[in-house]
């Protein structure tokens, strides 16, 4: 493993080595993780973020904690627990703690067989953001096609590339796929407060790899759509229920809204890892996580003199809710773009596509 076009990897002396994902876009900035303690704050401080990123780290994360117990089960099983349960949302980091410990449970080495099967899982998923860029590649070019190849306008939001999903992401994976053919594409990046992910994460890793694209504030995409100026519309997400319901950012569901009014394709793009398979009513019954006032009352940035500074936007003494995702609606989706191929967002075609994991 090496750290191209990856937000993790194992360091030469086995620690695992993520991309801190809080200072950009103004430092590159990496971080060794040795043991529990660090992989759960980690997680739970978005040092790193995006489910699939998350899930890869849980997975190297039992790695380290196989190393932490000297081979004792038992410890082994109170590691996972803490980073199972180190943030709610995102049903990657489940998924992965899970078949790690399923895996490990008769293994003779643990730390051995841990190793191999984190490095297995990461592997995994960089296979499938490809075949997901490949899928979603192909509906950008009928669009461009159908435009007489002028500029493909996407909206994002959140960051759904290569720092949240190794290796090419979901979201963004179709549109590192249609540059690779020689489609004109261009990005509207939401911001996504109150963390600005969008305006941090995805518009870096665009500006990195020479896409055009456009930062705008959260609420400009429904005005965007009005007036013709967005072709479609893909996101990520951090868990998809059997039914096709999908939990993203806070503000995912507003978009989709927006995409329905004025008949713009609104599509989820996620691998397998990411479905929930045990729930049908996503917006009933996936756990969203509610995070920190402070990051609705404060912002990080550079200032004039080039240091990275915090500041307060509010006033003293206000209160603030900080929900950190929604849940879209099955019936607002236009379709799922899974490594499989696209599906409608439905409990029959989900359980068709995956009918050997539901």
């Amino acid at each position: 493993m090496n750290g191209t076009y990856r937000a993790i990897w194992l360091s030469e002396d086995e620690s695992l080595e993520v991309i801190d994902q809080r200072t950009l876009p103004h430092r590159y900035e990496t971080m060794r993780l040795h043991n529990t303690e660090e992989t759960v704050f980690a997680i739970k401080e978005m040092v790193v973020r995006g489910a699939g990123t998350i899930g890869c780290v849980a997975a190297f994360g039992i790695y380290l904690a196989a190393q932490e117990s000297g081979g004792e089960w038992k410890r082994l099983e109170g590691f996972a627990a803490k980073i199972r349960e180190s943030r709610p949302t995102a049903v990657n980091l489940m998924w992965a703690v899970d078949r790690m410990m399923n895996t490990l449970e008769d293994s003779k080495d643990l730390v051995k067989d841990a190793r191999r099967e984190a490095i297995a899982i990461s592997d995994e998923e960089s296979d499938r953001t490809g075949e997901i860029g490949r899928h979603g590649a192909d509906l950008i070019e009928k669009i461009w096609e159908k435009s007489g190849r002028k500029s493909v306008n996407l909206l994002t939001h959140c960051n759904a590339g290569w720092l949240a999903v190794v290796n090419d992401g979901t979201a963004l994976a179709p549109v590192y796929e249609a540059q690779k053919r020689g489609i004109e594409v261009h990005v509207w990046v939401d911001e996504t407060r109150p963390r600005n992910q969008g305006a941090s994460l995805t518009a870096w890793e665009l500006k990195q790899a020479g896409v055009a694209h456009t930062i705008i504030a959260d609420n400009a995409g429904g005005h965007l759509m009005q007036h013709g100026m967005v072709d479609l519309v893909i996101t990520g997400a951090d868990r998809v229920s059997r039914g096709g319901d999908a939990a993203n950012k806070i503000g995912t569901y507003l978009k989709a809204l927006a995409a329905d009014a004025n008949d713009v394709p609104f599509y989820i793009a996620l691998p397998a890892s990411t479905f929930d398979f045990t729930i049908i009513d996503g917006v009933q019954e996936i756990e969203i996580e509610e995070r920190s006032e402070d990051e609705v009352h404060f912002m990080h940035g550079m200032l004039d003199d080039g240091s990275i500074s915090r500041v307060r936007i509010t006033p003293e003494g206000s209160q603030a809710l900080n929900i950190g995702f929604d849940v879209t609606p099955h019936h607002l989706i236009t379709g799922l773009i899974t490594e499989r191929g696209v599906c409608e967002a439905s409990l029959e075609a989900v359980e068709s596509m995956f009918k050997d994991l539901v």
